[in-house]
């Protein structure tokens, strides 16, 4: 892990326009994305998780604070996001299934 991460306490998975899914565990991976790979570098909520993101990355802002403004982004831009990896998810879809490491 980099010096400068600041991890999300959940990840969040967004799918993409071309249909993958996309697993983002920190700021810093969150701002990389926003800066380099998002469709459209324009909105109010895609500003707002750049500038959020940033903060985050300077201990500024609140992580889940970030967190939340990159989900909004991401519902902005229509790329759904949802909260947790595949095994979470997996997991509270069916609760009496083990998944193990």
């Amino acid at each position: 892990m980099l010096v400068s991460e600041v991890p999300w306490r959940v990840p969040v998975t967004v799918r993409l326009e071309c249909g993958l899914e996309r697993t983002f565990n920190s700021a810093f991976e969150t701002i990389d994305f926003l800066e380099n790979e998002w469709p459209e570098r324009r909105g109010e909520r895609y500003h707002r998780a750049v500038n959020q993101c940033r903060g985050a990355l300077s201990r500024v802002v609140p992580a889940e604070v970030a967190r939340e403004a990159f989900i909004a982004a991401c519902l902005e831009a229509g790329m759904p996001a949802l909260a947790g990896t595949l095994a979470a998810r997996a997991q509270a879809s069916s609760p009496n299934l083990a998944i193990s490491a």
